[in-house]
């Protein structure tokens, strides 16, 4: 974000349902803290203004999978609704899996792999996340308007979500 006048064009509370999240280990607990407080320092968030008027925010944003979709219910700081949006799952399945798989690797490298192992898998994992938000982000076009940083802390957000979908 640069200047005063992105200030409007951003998140303030981010709510993730409690019923789209099932139990988690530490790891994954703290990747979703983490992005929820990185999230709220800095982003770039502007729903796209349709027919029914432009209102600017900030904004609260609440995510939850319902019905075996993405749900973003974007509102004023307020909570007066704004819109929401619906995605399907589907398209981020595959690379939801990929990035679960890779963490799963990358957790048990940690504990006793080389330093080169860690370094090599951690990249892949970066790799699987920035693919993950680049897909994030161009579903969102036409609809909300994100930088990448703000597209990749979501992602880690629609993850956690996807955790207890999965299962």
């Amino acid at each position: 974000m640069s200047g005063d006048a992105n200030l409007p064009d951003r998140i303030v509370r981010i709510d993730l349902d409690l019923a789209s999240i099932g139990p988690t280990d530490v790891n994954a607990d703290h990747e979703r803290r983490v992005a929820i407080a990185d999230l709220l320092e800095g982003n770039s968030f502007r729903p796209v203004s349709d027919a029914v008027g432009d209102t600017s925010g900030p904004y609260a944003l609440r995510l939850a999978i319902e019905h075996d979709r993405l749900l973003f219910d974007v509102r004023l700081e307020d909570d007066t609704p704004v819109r929401a949006f619906v995605f399907a799952l589907g398209p981020l399945r595959r690379i939801v899996k990929d990035y679960f798989m890779i963490c799963e690797s990358y957790y048990e490298a940690v504990r006793d792999a080389p330093l080169a192992q860690i370094e090599a898998i951690d990249m892949g994992r970066r790799g699987v996340h920035n693919e993950g938000s680049t897909l994030l982000r161009e579903r969102l076009t036409g609809k909300i308007e994100v930088d990448f940083d703000t597209s990749r802390r979501l992602f880690t957000l629609i993850c956690a979500l996807h955790r207890r979908a999965a299962s």
